[in-house]
């Protein structure tokens, strides 16, 4: 059905012709004649550009054209073509969909980090458990080793409660934080943090065996290593910065973002990544693009995913990133 939705849009504005058809993981692709392709992405848009950009590289396509279908969210669109922007010409060109037509995207800023209302004396309370403490989502939470064991909300709940002063609460993950509340409410909230911290300290750590509390946000754990530990990446001083977009779940993949001054005292933004990540370079950039146009890009990497397509788009945006792989174990680095 996607395949034939993106036949139709695309006969529709340059006419039918003989397209090869193409399967991209959740996108679909048409290419030919010539070195001209479209891709149809309707999930998750914001992360389709690097793989759609790899994919044309890998079959010397020259001209792409990113379809973006915003029924999901309508911002989709403007983000994709945003990000864009960023690379050197050929330019790809995103196209929104509007009823049975296509239209050229528009660029839109990236979302502001909100403000993140926390009382001095419950951010000491992160602070003198030892945690990694950053605003992100509004909120202010403290993590080990990446990992977040609690936040300060504002408003209401975890479970929806009004409330009419900021509170701390406690846990890894939605679940966990109802459920301390619930079995551990009668605990002091220092209490309550130390019992959790306790508990993920033990087993996320480097020489940990395997459990699902060191397999979670691993480019976060690395971020946190490099905040600790920044000359492993060439910097002087890093500290975490929210993304452009919203942190997705616990168990699903995304991109850190730090930021800081490089040894020559130059501003540095860097990306974290683990694993195969496709959408790496462009979400990277944008986030640099919304924190400091004039930085230094560093896309960290464990040793092991310095991938050649990655390198291949960073050398390939306006303002060209640098990838820089950590070696050996990057959990011990910091």
């Amino acid at each position: 059905m996607r395949g034939a939705k993106l036949t139709a849009l695309v006969a529709g504005r340059w006419g039918p012709d003989d397209r090869q058809h193409y399967a991209l993981g959740a996108a679909v692709a048409l290419a030919g004649p010539g070195p001209a392709a479209w891709v149809l992405v309707d999930e998750a848009a914001e992360r389709a550009l690097g793989p759609a950009l790899v994919w044309a590289d890998r079959r010397g396509i020259e001209e792409v054209h990113v379809v973006v279908d915003g029924q999901a969210d309508a911002a989709a669109p403007a983000t994709v073509a945003r990000q864009a922007a960023l690379f050197s010409p050929p330019v790809p060109a995103v196209w929104a969909v509007e009823g049975t037509e296509l239209v050229p995207a528009v660029p839109t800023p990236a979302r502001r980090e909100i403000e993140a209302p926390a009382p001095p004396e419950l951010v000491d309370l992160l602070i003198d458990a030892g945690l990694e403490v950053l605003a992100e989502g509004g909120q202010v939470r403290g993590e080990v080793n990446g990992l977040e064991v609690a936040r300060i909300v504002h408003g209401t709940t975890t479970a929806g409660v009004p409330i009419a002063e900021p509170q701390l609460e406690v846990g890894v993950g939605k679940a966990d934080r109802e459920l301390t509340a619930m079995v551990h409410g009668d605990l002091a909230p220092t209490d309550q943090l130390a019992r959790v911290v306790e508990i993920v300290r033990g087993l996320r750590r480097p020489d940990a065996p395997r459990h699902p509390l060191n397999q979670l946000v691993p480019e976060r754990w690395l971020r946190a290593v490099l905040c600790r530990n920044p000359g492993v990446v060439g910097a002087a001083r890093l500290r975490p910065a929210p993304g452009v977009r919203p942190r997705p779940n616990l168990s699903e993949r995304d991109i850190a973002i730090a930021t800081g001054e490089a040894t020559d005292g130059t501003p540095v933004v860097v990306a974290c990544s683990v694993g195969i990540a496709l959408d790496l370079v462009p979400t990277a950039a944008d986030a640099r693009e919304d924190i400091d146009p004039s930085a230094r890009l560093l896309l960290a990497v464990p040793e092991r995913d310095d991938h050649p397509g990655t390198r291949h788009l960073a050398a390939r945006l306006r303002h060209p990133a640098e990838l820089v792989p950590v070696p050996g174990d990057w959990r011990a680095a910091g």
